[in-house]
């Protein structure tokens, strides 16, 4: 492949190339790579290893050119091969700007990122509407529509990759309910445009301050609704939301230069867009997360929360009782305190309790971890026929455990252990530290020792916040 790319560069340019740079990846399977050349030549060589995704993305690439759109050429391509040579638009994505920019501002957005913001949200329209009209839909991947299989697909992605993953407790019978619920709602969009599918700020490209597109691949032809949701929405670049609606209205003066908009009806719709496209993203989250071991992602995932929030402060736009309360426990679990960054300021203590028979508890917060205390030398209460139906948060339980003179042992030195490690953290600014206890079941020892070290933290550190998980609540008789 490396070869055949530079072979690409070499037949394009009529030059060898002096460098090839391998790029840092975007969590999908592709791989790219700076080709450099003489007389500041540069091109992005790529390599796709499903051909009918790399269809789509050279097909729609031309189709989106031809309407006058800012997407990059494709100098080149051996699609037998699965590689192609594409025009270099740099390094820099909103995102990455967004994120420099808020290192230097003492304001909560940037107010300079706001009229590029406008500016991306001024092409979007056209590639809905422009682009529709170039686009050959046959050879869209996977699907050629959003439609009710896609709706669906997306949902059930959420529930298998971030609900189970997650260990988000759930009602399977009534969520589908509320999934089916949902997709009916959302058809009753107008679905005749094409729909980017993933439009948000690390596929948005600036150069010379112009906004350029990338990684369209998965577009369909679906509703005007979804692309603007997935760019205001978009977890951590977290829009606050007077922006957001300020935005929301630029693009839809922007949209009205196309075609006509019912302003109240399309906003009705877009917040059911909203819901479902945020649902995507966690499902990708937890894949990429969970599944995969990608700490990265599971930072975005107190931001969605957040997003959770305020739709459940909004109200949804129809009634969805199942979803409603799955959203509400994630926000429990993972939504950050109103007006602090999923990433500070301040010291977070996570405390978990767990099941060894199931692993050790992912590490959410990108920090790599930390203590690991494991409760299985101590008596088991779950052996007891009294206390087997039961867990640690029962009276009866915790006054078994504490006549135990191997608990105050094991108790002092976890205890004494977390302690100097916060005192220690605090000092340093560190922001997050892990605390997980362990047992056979993950229901007796494990839950008192995570039950009782949060009400401890509280008391002793009310400066530090704490944050408590059960992992194996669903499983609970």
């Amino acid at each position: 492949m490396h070869e055949r790319i530079v072979g690409l560069f070499r037949e394009h340019f009529g030059a060898d190339p002096e460098a090839v740079l391998e790029m840092a990846g975007d969590g999908s399977s592709r791989q790219y790579h700076r080709i450099r050349g003489p007389r500041e030549l540069s091109a992005i060589g790529a390599v796709g290893p499903d051909r009918e995704e790399n269809r789509a993305f050279l097909s729609f690439s031309d189709s989106l050119r031809q309407a006058g759109l800012p997407v990059p050429e494709i100098y080149a391509a051996d699609e037998s091969a699965g590689v192609w040579l594409e025009e270099d638009l740099g390094d820099t994505t909103l995102f990455d700007a967004l994120e420099e920019a808020r290192t230097r501002s003492t304001e909560g957005f940037p107010s300079s990122l706001v009229p590029v913001y406008q500016r991306v949200l001024e092409w979007l329209p056209r590639f809905q509407v422009e682009g529709h009209r170039t686009i050959d839909y046959s050879v869209a991947y996977p699907r050629a529509a959003f439609d009710r299989q896609s709706i669906l697909w997306d949902l059930n992605y959420f529930k298998y990759h971030f609900l189970k993953l997650a260990h988000i407790p759930f009602n399977e019978a009534r969520l589908e309910t509320d999934f089916r619920r949902l997709a009916s709602f959302l058809l009753k969009a107008d679905t005749d445009h094409f729909l980017y599918r993933d439009f948000q700020s690390r596929n948005v490209m600036l150069r010379d301050s112009e906004p350029w597109f990338i990684d369209y691949q998965g577009g369909r032809r679906g509703a005007l609704q979804y692309d603007v949701a997935s760019l205001l929405y978009d977890a951590k670049a977290d829009l606050p939301d007077a922006l957001r609606e300020q935005l929301l209205a630029h693009y839809l003066d922007s949209l009205s230069e196309y075609v006509a908009v019912d302003r109240d009806a399309f906003v009705e719709l877009y917040r059911g867009y909203v819901v479902v496209r945020i649902l995507q993203a966690m499902g990708a989250y937890g894949y990429r997360g969970y599944f995969e071991r990608k700490p990265r992602f599971l930072r975005s995932v107190p931001y969605a929360a957040a997003n959770l929030e305020r739709i459940l402060e909004l109200g949804l736009p129809i009634r969805l009782p199942e979803l409603t309360s799955v959203f509400e426990r994630i926000v429990e679990r993972h939504a950050r305190p109103a007006g602090e960054s999923a990433e500070g300021p301040g010291l977070t203590v996570l405390v978990y309790s767990f099941s060894y028979r199931r692993g050790y508890p992912e590490d959410v917060s990108g920090h790599g971890g930390g203590f690991v205390f494991d409760c299985r030398a101590l008596p088991n209460p779950g052996r007891l026929p009294e206390y087997r139906s039961v867990t640690g948060l029962d009276p009866g339980v915790r006054s078994y455990l504490e006549r135990q003179a191997e608990t105050e042992l094991f108790w002092d030195s976890a205890r004494a252990l977390v302690e100097t490690q916060i005192r220690t953290y605090v000092g340093r600014k560190f922001t997050a530290l892990t605390v997980s206890f362990g047992c056979t079941g993950g229901q007796h020892r494990s839950v008192y020792f995570a039950e009782r070290l949060e009400e401890y933290l509280r008391l002793e550190f009310p400066d530090v916040g704490v944050r408590l998980f059960h992992r194996e609540e669903p499983y609970w008789p």
